[in-house]
């Protein structure tokens, strides 16, 4: 049956009571609407849940750095604090020892975020599955079900957009501060200088490599330390197209070669009379400019092989990885091109999407895509639409990403977008960077960086706070 009630007096209904879902149905209820929450558990589990709670932290414990001066994610922490965050709220209050970072009780913060959502006198948990898309009649819907979205629900969302949300192992390339890589060494051109759409036949960032730096590289790459995967991992097959890299090399000695560090069509300015016997090449991955992503080099290896391995290339010595890289089973929409500013399916407006399945990695960044979905689904019912926070802003710049950051180029493939943390990398540019310290002194090497870091953590902040205050006014999220 059709409801006939206005919008505003119908219910938002979430589906998915992870850290996202179970943001947004906080953040509607404290507008003022009804919420009905969906979680399929416990009738129906996955392979990673082991408990029925809400929120259930599924792998670490930790929300990362809580350091809002340097810190891109203590940044975040610090605004989703500013909008009353229910997430935030509850890991701060079971908080335990972890150094700078924000580490939970795993379950004293499922058992917290569970007890408020059941005791808010506007939320209503069904424990069931929507095994498919929402009803009709759902007007203002929030989709929240993460990367282990059942595949009813995913099968519904891919024949809606006729795009790919896939589950895979989700090939994921390390992404580099631009402003790390050593141009003394490293040169932009494109391969037989060719221009692309948009291009100028200068695209790409090339670090060469002589044969016995290649040898020693793909000898570190087999070596290297890998990640197991998990149980519910272990029966999706890796995507065709997206090897990793170490994998690739274990097929033979010359296959990288032959494959994305292939040294043609390029010579190197620094050195042009000596031809590269390999090259890694790195391709921009956002419209600032100010993140490169290493072509090809998707991969297995833990964090601290990757660090280590990928600084033996020519000109990443010194390189910072705002994204290292990985694989994992993963589900989530090409969302620049299938969600709008507010996080609504373009293809049905009525639905939102929120948390891992827009393209972010990470408990903090779940939960603020998930808050914003629920400030703007109130608004919505409130007749009040609601414009994203500035992306000078550490959840602006997040859901710029997501909405519209990424670079998307004919050779990249139409699925090149990928989830990211968030990292000081997504923000805009200071229009006047530091350039001395309080002593007067210009500013050097790490210092320079410290204080770029806390000029962009300011700046968010303050904006911020300016958001709220002209955004929010008419909303409980402003008290």
């Amino acid at each position: 049956m059709t409801s006939t009630l206005p919008y505003s007096l119908e219910p938002v209904h979430v589906i998915g009571a992870g850290l996202a879902g179970s943001e947004a149905a906080w953040q509607v209820a404290r507008a003022g609407i009804r919420v009905v929450l969906h979680e399929m558990r416990p009738h129906r589990s996955t392979e990673a849940h082991k408990t029925d709670g809400l929120a259930e932290l599924v792998c670490s414990n930790s929300f990362r750095s809580d350091d809002a001066a340097n810190n891109a994610v203590g940044v975040l922490h610090a605004e989703m604090r500013k909008l009353r965050s229910l997430i935030m709220r509850a890991a701060d209050a079971n908080q335990v020892p972890a150094g700078g970072a924000l580490a939970v009780d795993r379950d004293g913060f499922s058992a917290a975020v569970t007890k408020a959502l059941a005791e808010h006198p506007l939320i209503e948990i069904r424990r069931e599955e929507i095994a498919g898309l929402p009803p009709e009649e759902w007007h203002n819907a929030i989709v929240a079900t993460g990367p282990l979205t059942s595949a009813p629900l995913a099968d519904a969302i891919r024949a809606l957009t006729d795009e790919s949300a896939l589950a895979f192992f989700d090939a994921i390339a390390p992404i580099v501060h631009r402003d790390s890589i050593n141009m003394s060494v490293a040169w932009f051109q494109s391969r037989y200088d060719k221009a692309g759409p948009g291009g100028t036949g200068a695209d790409y960032l090339n670090c060469p490599m002589s044969r016995e730096q290649y040898d020693a590289f793909v000898d570190a790459l087999i070596a290297g330390e890998k990640v197991d995967f998990k149980d519910w991992e272990k029966d999706t097959p890796y995507f065709d197209g997206c090897l990793p890299i170490e994998v690739m090399a274990e097929r033979g000695r010359e296959t990288l070669r032959h494959g994305p560090m292939k040294p043609v069509g390029l010579t190197n300015p620094h050195n042009p009379t000596v031809k590269p016997y390999a090259i890694v090449q790195l391709r921009q991955d956002n419209k600032l400019g100010t993140l490169f992503n290493m072509v090809g080099f998707q991969t297995k290896l833990n964090y601290g092989a990757q660090q280590r391995v990928f600084r033996t290339i020519p000109g990443l010595e010194t390189a910072e990885f705002a994204r290292l890289g990985g694989l994992h089973r993963n589900t989530f929409l090409n969302s620049p091109k299938l969600l709008d500013s507010s996080l609504r399916l373009n293809a049905a407006p009525r639905l939102r999407f929120a948390g891992q399945m827009t393209g972010c990695e990470g408990y903090v960044e779940s939960a603020a895509v998930g808050l914003f979905a629920g400030l703007a689904a109130a608004a919505d019912a409130l007749g009040t639409p609601l414009t994203a926070p500035p992306p000078t802003t550490a959840l602006g710049a997040l859901l710029g990403h997501i909405t519209g950051g990424h670079i998307e180029t004919i050779d990249a493939g139409p699925r090149s977008f990928q989830p990211m943390n968030i990292n000081f990398g997504l923000f805009p540019p200071l229009a006047n960077p530091p350039t001395k310290g309080p002593d007067g002194k210009r500013l050097r090497g790490p210092e320079k960086s410290v204080a770029k870091k806390q000029a962009l953590s300011a700046r968010a902040l303050s904006d911020m706070d300016g958001w709220i205050a002209e955004a929010l006014p008419r909303t409980a999220a402003a008290a």
